[in-house]
């Protein structure tokens, strides 16, 4: 059985923390800023856990 490829789309967009969770960026946060409120945007910043179902995908996406 060949090894499984790394999904390259995956790992440019999801990183794994020491302890094996999931980090991504939250989605719309890129562009039409002007009308999002100020709020929404600092909403928009930094990362969001992954969990359930979707993790375990992600993690096989990943090799892990």
């Amino acid at each position: 059985m060949p090894k499984l490829k790394t999904h390259s789309g995956a790992k440019k967009r999801i990183k794994i923390t020491v302890n094996g969770k999931l980090l991504r960026r939250r989605p719309s946060g890129n562009h039409f800023l002007q009308k999002k409120s100020a709020s929404r945007k600092r909403n928009y910043a930094g990362l969001e856990g992954i969990t359930g179902k979707a993790s375990k995908s992600m993690k096989l996406k990943l090799g892990k």
